[in-house]
């Protein structure tokens, strides 16, 4: 185990159609750990991350498996490759469900199935265009909660992500995020913009899904992690598997504090951070976060290279 490193997993928002391909080439476990998924998912996975259509890709319901998996499948890559092992591990959003698989807490099936039922239930809790979600950069989170705060007229909109300084982003009723949008440019927000998710992921909105949610995650099985993970609602370390899965409901309908996070892998001495699966989301943000953090991605057979040649020197 390297006591500097720990290894990141991103949510939806970094699938794209090929996604994973170029790794699968130099590590054919890729495949295998989506045909393996396949099974309890009930779809070709794989046909599904390297065909599209992109339309299809960017269905939450279809987009949380895919990146789910592709976040395990990059992990069993790394694992087959070198022995290295990090010390810690962290998920955003949907990620945290990647770690908690990779550290051994939660099975493959029982993750793919728990995915599947997550991003249903997501989709059902506020369909027909009810939700939204934008991205506010340039304020504080003091200034972003209180933008919610003004916006909201009875609505909810809430700042659901806490993803870098200066980088909030707010969830809730469509027109309780056209309002805030509109306060935030008043406030001084360098941008303000809504995201192309119909879904208004960590609000209170959620709720009704996370009940949903909740008896499903009852009937998983959650072992003690061989890997510690840092946990989204409180940024803090949970082994407990009855903890793991409350924290696991409420994540649904509580903000990701990435920021916390990451500070609390810093303060526990990591000053290296791995994203796996695709994208590099997490290693931008994680950057701005803690400047001296070294960061890099598995997204590719480049970057797996890079990676692991950083970790030996």
């Amino acid at each position: 185990m390297s006591k500097d490193l720990a290894f990141i997993f991103p949510g939806q928002g970094s699938q794209s159609v090929g996604m994973m391909a170029d790794l699968n080439e130099a590590h054919p476990v890729v495949k295998k750990t989506f045909d393996e998924a396949s099974e309890a998912f009930g779809q070709d996975m794989w046909a599904l991350a390297q065909n599209g259509p992109e339309e299809l890709l960017g269905q939450t319901e279809i987009t949380q498996p895919i990146m789910f998996v592709a976040g395990v499948a990059a992990w069993r890559a790394w694992c087959e490759a070198t022995d290295v092992r990090p010390a810690l591990m962290a998920g955003h959003s949907l990620g945290e469900y990647s770690a908690y698989v990779c550290a051994g807490a939660i099975s493959l099936e029982e993750g793919v199935k728990l995915v599947k039922r997550r991003g249903e239930l997501m989709r059902d809790a506020c369909p027909g265009g009810q939700g939204k979600m934008a991205a506010l950069l340039g304020l504080d989170d003091e200034a972003a909660v209180a933008v919610c705060s003004d916006a909201a007229q009875g609505q909810v909109v809430q700042a659901v992500n806490f993803n870098s300084p200066g980088q909030v982003v707010i969830a809730g009723h469509a027109a309780a995020v056209d309002r805030a949008i509109m306060l935030a440019k008043e406030a001084g927000a360098k941008k303000a913009m809504a995201l192309a998710v119909s879904v208004p992921c960590h609000s209170d909105l959620m709720k009704p899904a996370a009940q949903e949610l909740a008896e499903q995650l009852n009937a998983t099985t959650i072992e003690v992690p061989a890997i510690p993970v840092v946990n989204n609602i409180d940024a803090r370390i949970e082994m407990e598997p009855g903890k793991i899965r409350d924290k696991l409901i409420a994540q649904l309908y509580s903000p990701v504090l990435w920021v916390a996070s990451v500070n609390t892998m810093a303060e526990a001495g990591i000053s290296s951070l791995v994203e796996c699966g695709p994208g590099k989301v997490l290693c931008g943000m994680s950057k701005r976060i803690v400047r001296s953090m070294n960061v890099s991605t598995l997204q590719d057979q480049s970057g797996f290279d890079a990676t692991l040649a950083a970790l030996k020197a």
